[in-house]
């Protein structure tokens, strides 16, 4: 059970960020930052179910590692990335730690997680990144550049929601399920790792309109 305030998450995280190497060095408040948020996430599924993780190495790698590889990837800066349904955010916290270059929205529909995201952006003080109660088919096709989404749906349905939403890209994050195909849809990029801390598969496909 997660109880622990604080329980080492600085080696955790240095464990996850050496794992997937970014483009340029993780500031220290980030890492900081990044401990902030996990504490109040802790703190906050005591008293609501917001994450099944059972132990604080989970936890780091369910709100980190997937961030971390998309980081590793190369981020266009100004870019605008959504993620949808992103939960207790993720990736989408992370995210905006780790590159903050990015213009970023969290949607989610549930009104105890977006209580507890508002929480976590203004104790981060990270205004800039927008939260919107809202599910996805309630969002404008083209709303942004970049979509990502972490078991919101079935692949192949995201696959298709994402390609509405995306100008240029859909990230499809993956544990056993097959990547997903659709017409006038090209993956052009497929990255197979694990989660660092517990060694759980994973892979990540983007995809792109097909020229």
């Amino acid at each position: 059970m997660l109880s622990t305030l604080g329980r080492d998450w600085l080696p955790r995280i240095d464990r996850v960020l050496q794992h997937f190497p970014a483009p340029r060095p993780v500031p220290e408040a980030a890492c900081r930052e990044l401990c902030n948020f996990l504490d109040l996430l802790v703190t906050w599924n005591q008293r609501m179910d917001l994450t099944a993780a059972r132990s604080e190495d989970e936890l780091v790698d369910l709100m980190l590692a997937d961030a971390a590889m998309l980081v590793q990837g190369g981020i266009e800066s100004g870019q605008h990335w959504m993620d949808i349904g992103t939960g207790a955010g993720a990736p989408g916290v992370a995210l905006a730690l780790l590159a903050p270059e990015l213009r970023l929205t969290l949607v989610e529909p549930r009104q105890k997680r977006v209580s507890f995201l508002r929480t976590a952006l203004s104790t981060l003080k990270r205004g800039d990144v927008r939260l919107e109660r809202r599910r996805s088919e309630e969002l404008a096709t083209g709303a942004c550049d970049v979509a990502v989404a972490r078991a919101t749906l079935p692949p192949p349905e995201w696959l298709a929601e994402g390609a509405r939403l995306a100008t240029k890209a859909v990230w499809v994050l993956l544990a056993r399920d097959p990547a997903p195909e659709r017409q006038g849809i090209l993956a052009d990029r497929e990255v197979e790792y694990v989660w660092p801390l517990t060694g759980v598969p994973r892979r990540a496909v983007r995809y792109v309109q097909q020229s």
